[in-house]
């Protein structure tokens, strides 16, 4: 009887003590966080801004799958800071997070370009495999971190097209003396072929264009450039996507707020980023046949490939330009190196399977 007696009462203690113990951990995993996001992105645009797999997705995704723990607040760009001021504003912690492209912050280093784009390097396929699989998410954190930063992949344009230009273009001269709107790395490979080189956020680029600012401008693909009404300041409209196979959308986040989330809540910013990675991806690609089909047949668009020595040229350049540049920094050059080992085994891969697929469905 005594020792029933005393096997209960070490129980009930035990209960007593368990449950002492476990509410901090209960009162934690019940905490709000209250976060703010910009955009370099106007209100309103697809897929920069709003709709399937866009920040404002994003951000409606994290409060319903946390159960309202935590809670973002998209702001559009210029609704409280201008489109560029985002790297600055989330290292600073002003804001928690910045929707936006990592090489519009060249200018601060040179490497966070590779995290958006290369020219001739890898789709969305090989890019998302590099990120997710391949150590480049790992490498994008460590070019990030004296910065108190960190970054995720959360959207996708897939390939872009090459741009809009006013006279058609049929040779490398024809670049000479051009005024173009075209941000990253392609940019550097243009200036080569004597382009003057503009770096214009997406809502000024059609008044440029119209305005005769610029002569050409690249902007994404099909439906986002009709909605932009390019192809009202200019009618001729290329393509290879050599500039940017892919193209990341990043979501940017000060690291000390970053490791103040509980870990669950660290999950759920990873899935849903990488839901959206996916869903931006799949309704560009859902939209884009459509967009081109109508800007060809109802708006009198000339949509045609580049010449063959014009691409080889620009590879040419681009190979240039890329050796150039991470020579002349240890840290570019350490990503660099990262980037083209996996582009060149992932191409190997594509060429006995992606490859011989496509080229059995356009013949």
């Amino acid at each position: 009887m005594k020792r029933r007696d005393l096997l209960k009462a070490s129980v009930t203690a035990g209960a007593a003590a368990g449950g002492l113990l476990a509410a901090p951990a209960i009162a934690r995993a019940k905490d709000t966080f209250n976060w703010k996001m910009t955009n370099m992105y106007p209100a309103g645009a697809p897929f920069y801004t709003v709709g399937p797999g866009s920040p404002t997705d994003f951000c409606a995704r994290v409060k319903e799958m946390s159960d309202g723990r935590l809670n973002i607040q998209h702001f559009a760009a210029g609704e409280l800071i201008p489109p560029k001021e985002g790297f600055d504003a989330v290292r600073s912690g002003t804001i928690e997070m910045n929707a936006g492209n990592a090489y519009y912050w060249a200018g601060k280093i040179f490497a966070a370009q590779y995290f958006t784009t290369v020219p001739f390097g890898l789709n969305f396929q090989g890019v998302n495999a590099w990120m997710y699989h391949a150590g480049g998410l790992e490498l994008w954190n460590e070019v990030y971190a004296d910065y108190g930063l960190t970054a995720l992949p959360m959207g996708n344009t897939g390939v872009q097209m090459t741009g809009w230009f006013k006279k058609p273009i049929e040779s490398v001269k024809d670049f000479d003396g051009l005024k173009m709107r075209i941000p990253g790395l392609a940019g550097k490979v243009y200036e080569k072929l004597g382009v003057a080189v503009k770096l214009l956020p997406g809502g000024e680029i059609f008044p440029a264009l119209e305005r005769g600012v610029i002569d050409a401008a690249e902007f994404v693909g099909p439906f986002q450039d009709r909605r932009m009404g390019l192809h009202k300041a200019a009618k001729y409209y290329y393509t290879t996507g050599w500039h940017e196979p892919s193209n990341v959308t990043e979501l940017l986040m000060n690291k000390k707020a970053w490791d103040s989330l509980p870990k669950d809540l660290q999950a759920i910013v990873k899935s849903c980023a990488q839901a959206c990675n996916l869903d931006s991806h799949a309704w560009s690609e859902a939209n884009n046949a459509d967009a081109l089909t109508d800007l060809v047949t109802n708006h009198g668009v000339i949509a045609q490939t580049l010449p063959d020595a014009v691409v080889a040229e620009l590879k040419t350049l681009t190979e240039q330009v890329l050796a150039e540049k991470s020579a002349a920094d240890p840290l570019t050059k350490k990503v660099h190196d990262h980037f083209m080992a996996f582009r060149d085994k992932h191409r190997s891969w594509a060429a006995i399977s992606e490859k011989p697929y496509q080229g059995m469905i356009s013949s």
